[in-house]
C-alpha cells in the first residue's frame, strides 16, 4: 500500500453497521489506496493483497481465505446514516473480482479452438469484462479487486471538513470488532482527547440490536474489549467512564492522549533544546491574543488540524476554538510542526512568549 493514511467522513464513523474482523481488514486495505486530495473514478478498482491483510494481523496462512471470505460477506453488507429526511441504507461495494490464476486455463479447456477462445475474449473485451492485473504489482499477491458503492465515495474522496484520519499501522493486530469501531471515534476526537457517546448511540453503532443489553455485559464485552485491545496495540492511552443519570448508566466517556514518547528508552527532557525549533519544550509559551489571532487564520487552513472538529459547526467555531488553544503553551508544541511551515512561519524564539 502506497498510503499509509485512513480518511473518511465522520457520518460513516457514526453509521449503524456490523463488519467482522477480516471486513473490516479489507475495507481498510481499500480504504488506504484511495487519493487524499483528488477527485476519483466511481469505477475505480482497488487491489487486496495477501500482504495487505498480514500487516494488519492476519495469519499468513490464512490470509488468501479470509479474503475470499470478507469480500463475499462484504458484498451482502450495508450501513446505516442518519440524514435530515431518515436513515439512507446503502452498500459498501459496487462489486467483487476474486483473483483465480487458473482461470485462463479453464477458458481454453473450454474453448479449445484458438479462434472460439478468441471470440470469447473478444465478448468479454466488448462489454468491458475482460480483466488483467495492474502493472507494478505481483499477481501472485493480489486476492480481490474491489470497487465502491457510488454513494459512498462522497464520504471517502477530497474531504475538507468533518472528517476523521488516522495511520493503517495503529489498528495493525486489532482482533476485535469493537477495538476498530472505538479508535474511530476517538480519532474523530483526536483534538480534544475527549469523547461522550451515549450508550443507545453506542449500541446503535455498533448494531448490536438485542446484545448486550446489561449495562455489566456491554462493559465486559464491548467497552474493556476494545479498551484493553487499544491501550496495547496503538500509540494511545485511553480510559473510560460510565456516567449515571439517575440510577441508570446512559453515557460512556473516553478520555485518551497519546503515550510518552521516549527516545532510547528515556522520556524526552523538557529542558533538551529541539534541534529543529531552537528552543526547549520548557521555553514555548502560549501566544499573546494577537498573534493567536494571526495564525489561527493560517492553521485553519490546514484540513489536518480541524478535520475532526465535528464540535464546530462552522468557521468562526473552529477559529474561536484555535485561538483559545494557542494562548496554551501545550497546544503551540502540538501543532508546531505546522506553524513552522506556515507562509509566515512561526518562530519559537520570538513569538512563543507572551507578550
Amino acid at each position: 500500500m502506497n498510503n499509509d493514511l485512513v480518511v473518511m467522513d465522520n457520518s460513516i464513523v457514526k453509521a449503524s453497521y456490523n463488519l467482522s474482523v477480516s471486513e473490516q481488514r479489507l475495507l481498510l486495505s481499500a480504504l488506504a489506496q484511495i487519493p487524499k486530495n483528488e477527485p476519483i473514478d466511481p469505477k475505480q478498482a482497488y487491489y487486496i493483497t495477501r500482504d495487505d491483510f498480514i500487516r494488519l494481523g492476519a495469519n499468513a496462512d490464512q490470509a488468501t481465505r479470509d479474503i475470499r471470505n470478507a469480500t463475499k460477506d462484504l458484498m451482502k453488507k450495508t450501513l446505516l446514516i442518519e440524514t435530515n429526511a431518515g436513515v439512507l441504507e446503502f452498500h459498501w461495494l459496487s462489486e467483487v473480482l476474486r483473483f483465480d490464476k487458473n482461470a485462463d486455463a479453464r477458458l481454453k479447456l473450454k474453448y479449445p479452438n484458438p479462434e472460439d477462445y478468441k471470440n470469447y475474449l473478444n465478448g468479454l473485451r466488448k462489454y468491458n469484462l475482460l480483466e488483467s492485473l495492474p502493472f507494478g504489482r505481483h499477481s501472485e499477491d493480489i486476492v480481490a479487486r474491489v470497487v465502491f458503492d457510488s454513494r459512498i465515495l462522497p464520504l471517502l474522496s477530497e474531504l475538507k471538513a468533518n472528517f476523521t484520519q488516522f495511520l493503517l499501522d495503529d489498528v495493525a493486530g486489532f482482533g476485535s470488532v469493537y477495538s476498530f469501531r472505538f479508535y474511530q471515534m476517538m480519532m474523530q476526537f483526536k483534538s480534544t482527547g475527549y469523547c461522550r457517546i451515549s450508550l443507545e448511540d453506542l449500541r446503535y453503532s455498533l448494531a448490536l440490536f438485542e446484545k448486550y443489553q446489561a449495562t455489566k455485559d456491554l462493559k465486559k464485552r464491548v467497552i474493556d474489549t476494545a479498551i484493553n485491545e487499544i491501550n496495547e496495540k496503538t500509540p494511545y492511552k485511553v480510559s473510560y467512564e460510565l456516567i449515571k443519570s439517575g440510577r441508570k448508566f446512559t453515557h460512556l466517556e473516553l478520555k485518551f492522549k497519546e503515550k510518552k514518547a521516549k527516545v532510547k528508552g528515556i522520556e524526552r527532557d523538557p529542558k533538551t533544546i529541539d534541534w529543529v525549533n531552537g528552543v526547549s519544550d520548557n521555553e514555548i509559551k502560549g501566544m499573546s491574543q494577537s498573534q493567536a489571532i494571526k495564525y489561527a487564520d493560517k492553521l485553519y487552513q490546514n484540513p489536518a488540524i480541524v478535520g475532526d472538529w465535528s464540535d464546530c459547526l462552522k468557521y468562526e467555531d473552529a477559529k474561536f476554538k484555535l485561538i483559545n488553544q494557542l494562548q496554551e503553551s501545550k497546544y503551540v508544541r502540538q501543532y508546531m510542526e505546522y506553524l513552522l511551515a506556515c507562509d509566515d512561519p512561526f518562530d519559537p524564539k520570538t513569538l512563543g512568549f507572551k507578550l
